[in-house]
């Protein structure tokens, strides 16, 4: 059984359409329609039904998928066994960052890793914290480096690596910005730009909200910090960012809170074994030899 038809069928499965499976895969469509053909050829049986763009797995597909799973497992981990046997730092490295860590942190990080270990591959991915999660829980990275969550899934190692403080912030022009000895009671009384509420960060702030029993008045979502602070910059609320992100086109608010810090840092599965390149990357962090 050829492990990129298997490829091919997981990554159908997960995406819904044959379509959007090549985009991730890097394949044209017909590519990915004859792997399928020859998979369904060797099992002797329909993997999918066709249902106008989207497909459902059959009753062999659903059979299969648990099992192609754990077939490709295998076969990476037993691909990086081997190369580590040779102690060399090569092959391949799967990094999922959400866009806040990649931008404002990893860079001088990546490039002194890339520099050191040349014959590295870096597969770099930007995600939202919580899609790296769900990634990392089905071992399709090596490691994420993202905000970590308010309760560490067992199944998972983690470490912080930096204390993301943030405030509160609106444009100079706004009806906050002026006034002194601000309460949390005065921010819920205007809307605020969020990240969606399922995320960590404004599951923080929901929470300082939550306990004085006040509402928070999202008036607009994005999970992308700089897009926040443009909407905000031109006044079209208040917000919390990371100290490292903001310049003069906003004002920090004079809000009476004790310190808001979410933790980032990086996750692995507990059971994917890393390889040579992920275990040099992540003492590369943990040792900090680069100022950040």
């Amino acid at each position: 059984m050829d492990t990129q038809h298997l490829h091919a069928f997981v990554a159908i499965a997960e995406y819904g359409s044959f379509s959007a499976a090549a985009e991730r895969l890097h394949l044209t469509q017909p590519a990915i329609s004859k792997r399928i053909a020859l998979l369904e050829e060797q099992l002797k049986a329909s993997l999918f039904d066709r249902i106008g763009r989207q497909v459902a797995l059959t009753q062999a597909g659903q059979l299969l998928l648990s099992k192609a799973k754990l077939i490709l497992g295998e076969v990476a981990a037993t691909q990086r066994a081997i190369a580590d046997l040779q102690g060399d730092i090569q092959g391949k490295l799967s990094i999922a960052t959400s866009h806040h860590v990649g931008l404002h942190y990893l860079p001088p990080y990546l490039r002194d890793f890339s520099t050191r270990y040349p014959q590295v591959k870096l597969d770099l991915h930007f995600l939202d914290s919580e899609q790296a999660y769900h990634e990392i829980l089905q071992g399709r990275f090596d490691i994420a480096i993202i905000t970590l969550a308010l309760q560490q899934d067992a199944r998972l190692q983690s470490e912080t690596l930096w204390h993301d403080q943030l405030h509160f912030v609106a444009a100079p022009s706004h009806a906050l910005a002026t006034q002194p000895h601000l309460q949390l009671a005065d921010l819920s009384q205007h809307p605020t730009i969020m990240p969606d509420t399922n995320t960590y960060t404004t599951q923080l702030i929901k929470n300082l909200f939550d306990h004085q029993q006040l509402p928070l008045n999202i008036g607009m979502v994005s999970n992308h910090l700089d897009t926040i602070k443009m909407l905000l910059s031109i006044g079209l609320g208040w917000g919390v960012l990371p100290r490292r992100i903001i310049d003069d086109q906003l004002c920090t608010l004079d809000v009476e809170h004790p310190p808001i810090m979410r933790p980032l840092g990086y996750i692995h599965h507990s059971q994917r074994t890393l390889n040579n390149a992920a275990r040099v990357f992540l003492g590369l962090l943990q040792h900090k030899i680069i100022g950040s």
